[in-house]
């Protein structure tokens, strides 16, 4: 069967299922997996997808590793080497505020033989609400995130 003899709205479904396919992460995150490091993979991300996206990780990752994701309710996979936590989205709740909290304190004492394999999809701000101490913790951000760089 050639594409002209498919009529238009089953041409648009077969496009529309073949673009989700293809942005699933057990098909998009395995050729970006990093090479293995000579310490630890410690794994943290947040957004809706952030889950899917762990166990894919999971999945394709032969070696040790950890880590902690947060994502909204309802998102949730299960994973057997990462810690998937539910939060609110869009309005931030306490299990996000906490969830922030502990990857903070996860990736706290790694060095430079230790990877940091952060997955952010769509929500992760929401998700990971943790406030910075002060005005002017946000004014001095500011110029550091603009410069372009050299």
């Amino acid at each position: 069967m050639n594409v002209s003899s498919i009529l238009p709205p089953e041409l648009l479904r077969r496009m529309f299922d073949a673009a989700i396919a293809s942005a699933q992460p057990d098909l998009c995150i395995p050729p970006h997996l990093p090479a293995p490091p000579r310490g630890r993979l410690v794994v943290i991300g947040a957004g809706k997808a952030s889950a899917a996206m762990a166990r894919a990780v999971e999945r394709h990752w032969s070696g040790p590793l950890s880590g902690l994701v947060v994502t909204r309710h309802g998102y949730a996979v299960p994973c057997k080497r990462i810690e998937i936590i539910e939060a609110s989205h869009p309005v931030p709740d306490r299990a996000g505020l906490e969830a922030a909290a502990r990857m903070l304190a996860l990736v706290q004492g790694l060095d430079g033989d230790d990877l940091v394999l952060c997955l952010i999809s769509g929500g992760g701000s929401a998700l990971l609400p943790l406030p910075l101490t002060s005005r002017r913790s946000i004014v001095r951000c500011w110029p550091a995130a603009r410069r372009s760089p050299r």
